[in-house]
């Protein structure tokens, strides 16, 4: 008798075919008559095109046609609501070949399709382009002066909330702490770079392999932009190489392949560089005025964090960056304010953690300097001000909150009782050994999904859906929960997503994969047994005719009497029954019924981490040695796949505190350093011992089985975590992100 999966680490499904190569991703499929476009970028930051020369480019051999604002087939729809889409912030969004305007550095221009990528990368380094510049401004430190409050939001953003008289409270406060933070501007660099291959089958109909983090979104915005019909056109997603946010919003290699496509009637691929990756989305960099007051015990008795953050000239890119301070701490008296700066850049995009990486960067640091002020030690100050219930949103318990936990169980497997409050009280040789830590949240939400299960004659169970695996584990846990539903091996279930021809589902991001997929596989899986054993009770002489389906259980292609386990009919018995090769279901939760649901709680996953650091003075080069992560997320699905997940947030939290940062040169509005050459991001040599510890915790708001995600809150407070352990070694406090050598000499 087998053993259930959900709990329990299993190995992935999708495993063995990515680690010997059979797993397809975007720029891999191919068709014959295959053409290829190489896309050419823009030289200045703001301004117009004056000529553009592509008749050397048409010489080259093999070369068939080189797009442009010059000559862009008039099957595009320039309207601005065709070019919105699920992820899209307010404004006037980006249209490629729109007209002669520059509006960022790297722009796409113009696009190149030729018989092979090698003639088509050869020509694109011909085309003859002059411009006329304008004056532009990337710079957000100046652009700040001008900083205003958006208009409208992105989904999912909420204007802070304000309470209480915060500055009142600060002026009388017995202890105060008050300085800026500055987060900067990161891109997201998975392995996989943008793609698109369009396959074109006829006038309007094509199969098209793209890299995103929901191919509804995909079918959506080329179908708008080109008024085609959904049923006509197919998105395909089957593997995606790393997104972590970027694949939210389709990038313009789609569309700029789709065109292409359609209107020189022949398949099109067009992926985009390593240096063309930095052209769009990045985390924005925030500017963060913060300032905290305590009475003596420690008690907070104002919250005040003011938030700076840029977006582009076209868009209103909004984050939650500031409400975190708002929600994190029990404060009765909280100012919070957002206001964007915009800047000649393109808009900034979701990366793991948006908001909450940058704004309780800002928020952990300076409890962090406020325990200090206090003579206290963080974690008793942030048990001293723990939130019993969301102060934020009218009050509203959490549906579970093991941050208590998080603490006092990171705490003892970190050994932070051995920590020194005192700077450069403890060495290793030459390098002086900090401890630090932060507190982390993120949302637990859920969204709406469907999920078909699917029985068949070859005794395999198949769950399908529209979304997404950027490496997550998603094919895994969908099976692990089909099987455990059909009490079946592993091996006779198969996973499908990433196909916009399988049941609708949202996009993968804002960790709320898991969840939403947890409740739709549970549901469609209780449909499809419903409707086997309906049929089973129902055939001539059936063991099963006196039984109920709710005394009924599901093992190992049987349906069985609860009571007694000799009354059972096979599954395969039930299709030839039926005279099927194949039983479906689809199912998903009612949207409306869920919304209720969850409405009167606060949802959210918790973390504490612990780290520490070893920082040689004189070089100024930090290493981070030891990091311990306590995180409650509710019910964990596959301890390997979610220790994965936490591993990469940490690693990134540590890339985000030490490496990484887009060096723009303000003279040219260009960034400097786009390859991952230039673009430090962490590296193994650079991380030591990584600890995840997951605490038990209930939750049956949350989703069905207690899922909560993981994706992002591995990222939220390691930051900081960094920062404060920095300063516990040598006693400087770098409040500006990434703290890298130079910064760290220039303090001494």
């Amino acid at each position: 008798m087998r053993e259930n999966y959900i709990g329990k680490a299993t190995n992935r499904v999708d495993g063995p075919l990515k680690v010997t190569g059979q797993a397809k991703f975007a720029a891999e499929f191919t068709t014959s008559g295959l053409l290829y476009g190489v896309v050419v970028s823009g030289e200045i930051a703001k301004g117009k095109i004056d000529s553009l020369d592509d008749s050397e480019a048409l010489k080259v051999e093999g070369v068939h046609k080189v797009f442009s604002h010059k000559n862009r087939p008039d099957i595009i729809h320039y309207i601005n609501k065709k070019h919105e889409d699920q992820d899209s912030p307010y404004g006037e969004h980006f249209k490629p070949f729109y007209d002669e305007k520059i509006l960022f550095n790297q722009q796409p221009i113009a696009l190149v399709v030729a018989e092979t990528f090698e003639a088509a990368r050869h020509a694109s380094k011909l085309i003859k382009i002059k411009y006329s510049e304008e004056p532009f401004l990337t710079d957000m430190q100046i652009a700040r002066l001008e900083a205003k409050k958006p208009d409208k939001g992105k989904m999912g953003w909420e204007k802070p909330k304000s309470r209480g008289d915060a500055e009142k409270s600060f002026a009388s406060a017995e202890v105060k702490f008050e300085n800026e933070y500055t987060t900067s501007i990161n891109t997201h660099n998975p392995m996989e770079m943008f793609a698109s291959t369009v396959i074109y089958h006829g006038p309007g109909k094509l199969t098209i392999y793209d890299k995103t983090q929901g191919v509804m979104n995909s079918l959506g915005y080329v179908c708008n932009i080109f008024d085609l019909k959904k049923d006509d056109v197919q998105v395909l997603s089957p593997y995606v190489g790393g997104g972590f946010g970027s694949g939210l919003r389709p990038q313009y290699q789609l569309m700029l392949a789709t065109m292409a496509a359609l209107d020189m009637k022949q398949s099109v691929r067009v992926v985009l560089t390593r240096q063309q990756m930095f052209s769009f989305g990045h985390r924005p960099g925030s500017i963060n005025t913060f300032k905290l007051g305590a009475d003596k015990s420690g008690a907070l008795t104002s919250i005040y964090h003011h938030v700076v953050q840029e977006t582009s000239m076209f868009e209103e890119y909004t984050e939650n960056i500031a409400s975190w301070s708002g929600v994190a701490y029990h404060c009765e008296n909280v100012d919070l304010d957002h206001k964007l700066a915009h800047v000649n850049l393109y808009t900034p995009l979701d990366m793991r953690a948006p908001g909450a990486a940058s704004g309780m960067f800002a928020l952990e640091c300076g409890l962090d300097e406020l325990a200090l002020k206090l003579n206290m030690d963080p974690i008793e100050l942030r048990l001293k001000n723990f939130a019993v219930n969301d102060q934020a949103h009218f009050h509203r318990p959490h549906a579970s909150n093991e941050l208590k936990a998080c603490y006092i169980e990171g705490a003892e497997k970190f050994g932070w009782s051995k920590r020194n409050s005192k700077p450069r009280s403890l060495k290793d040789g030459r390098k002086f050994v900090g401890y630090g830590m932060a507190g982390g949240m993120w949302e637990a939400n859920r969204q709406a999904i469907q999920v078909m299960a699917a029985y068949n004659k070859e005794g395999k169970l198949t769950v399908s859906s529209a979304s997404s695996d950027m490496g997550t584990g998603t094919y895994t846990i969908m099976a692990q929960m089909a099987a455990d539903s059909f009490g079946l091996h592993i091996d006779q279930v198969k996973a499908m997503i990433g196909d916009s021809k399988l049941p609708e589902a949202p996009l993968s991001g804002g960790s709320w994969t898991a969840a939403s997929l947890s409740h739709g596989v549970i549901f469609a899986c209780d449909k499809l047994k419903k409707t086997l054993f309906d049929s089973a009770k129902g055939m001539k002489n059936s063991p099963l005719s006196k039984s109920t389906f709710e005394g009924s259980v599901f093992k190992e292609g049987w349906v069985y009497d609860k009571t007694d386990l000799t009354k059972k009919v096979s599954l395969l018995d039930i299709l030839k029954h039926e005279k099927k090769d194949e039983i479906t279901e689809t199912d998903g939760e009612n949207k409306i019924m869920g919304m209720i649901k969850q409405m009167p709680y606060s949802k959210n996953t918790h973390a504490a981490v612990f780290v520490e650091v070893k920082v040689d003075e004189d070089l100024g080069m930090v290493e981070v040695t030891k990091v311990v992560s306590a995180v409650a997320a509710g019910k964990i699905l596959n301890p390997k796949t979610a220790r994965s997940q936490i591993l990469g947030g940490v690693v990134w939290g540590i890339s985000q505190a030490l490496h990484e940062t887009n060096l723009i040169d303000h003279n040219f509005g260009r960034i400097m350093n786009h390859s991952l050459a230039e673009y430090h991001i962490t590296v193994q040599k650079d991380v030591g011992n990584i600890e995840v510890i997951f605490i038990d915790e209930k939750d049956d708001v949350t989703s069905k089985m207690g899922v909560k995600g993981l994706g992002e809150i591995g990222i939220v407070g390691t930051a900081a975590a960094v920062a404060n352990a920095i300063y516990n070694a040598i006693g400087m406090r770098i409040r500006e992100l990434p703290i890298t050598p130079d910064k760290l000499i220039r303090a001494t």
